[in-house]
């Protein structure tokens, strides 16, 4: 079994994290690195496997759910958990579950590459005291916009192709050689485990008592209706129909 990744769908992915973790687009691309499902989405474009990338980035989401970024910060980079784990199970035929094993550790160390990033910003910021005090514009846009896009892009590029052109492939390797062994059974069940526990930082973060029926009553409904095969159109009518009978119910009335 060839499990590779071609050299420009590598490059590509590669190109994609720099431009997220770059912030270029602005709050497009700060809330693409909150979230792993558009570079998902994205690597499964790449590697022409749409369908099922976009199943393990579903299952990786559920532990990034409660995520929150004090003063911009991250303990994890979900971005670069997604690039690095969703290739690496879909050439190793892992399970989702398997998938979120490799996706929190890789976050981990992604943050710190994250943090290097900005250390490295700190060179490009020195002139900006002079230019804010000749009133120099183009030059603090310069130094503000343009040089920390270059340094994104300069660390972001080489060190995620490299991870994904050489590690990918040996990891699923690895994995295609114990697909039925202790150790991944071991993944999934830690894999399950940790998507649990973001289901329950995400209740925890938007935990209100009076909300929380409403979590309930559609993890109940996707288990109930299973079997009917409804797909998530239907179930995000029902959530805008749930959520305007709330507004109908619990609005005061206006008073004249």
């Amino acid at each position: 079994m060839h499990l590779t990744l071609s050299v420009w769908q590598a490059l590509a992915i590669a190109v994609w994290v720099a431009l997220v973790e770059s912030r270029i687009l602005g709050f497009a691309t700060l809330t693409m690195r909150f979230s792993p499902l558009m570079t998902g989405m994205m690597v499964g474009l790449i590697m022409g496997q749409m369908h099922q990338a976009v199943i393990i980035t579903a299952a990786i989401q559920l532990v990034y759910m409660g995520f929150v970024a004090p003063g911009g910060a991250l303990p994890a980079e979900p971005c670069i958990a997604a690039a690095i784990a969703v290739p690496v199970a879909l050439l190793g035929h892992m399970s989702p579950q398997g998938a979120i094993a490799i996706a929190v550790p890789v976050g981990l160390l992604g943050s710190y590459l994250y943090q290097f990033r900005f250390f490295l910003n700190t060179f490009a910021l020195k002139p900006m005291d002079k230019f804010a005090a000749e009133g120099n514009t183009r030059g603090l846009r310069w130094a503000i916009m343009a040089i920390p896009a270059v340094i994104s892009f300069c660390l972001f590029i080489p060190l995620i192709f490299i991870a994904l052109y050489f590690g990918a492939p040996v990891i699923a390797h690895v994995v295609a050689g114990i697909q039925h062994g202790t150790i991944i059974h071991v993944l999934t069940s830690v894999g399950g485990g940790l998507a649990a526990l973001g289901i329950a930082v995400i209740m925890q973060v938007i935990g209100k008592q009076k909300l929380l029926p409403f979590f309930f009553l559609a993890y109940f409904m996707s288990v109930a209706f299973a079997k009917l095969n409804i797909n998530m159109t239907i179930y995000a009518a029902f959530g805008i129909i749930f959520a305007i009978l709330y507004v109908m119910f619990t609005q005061k009335p206006a008073q004249n």
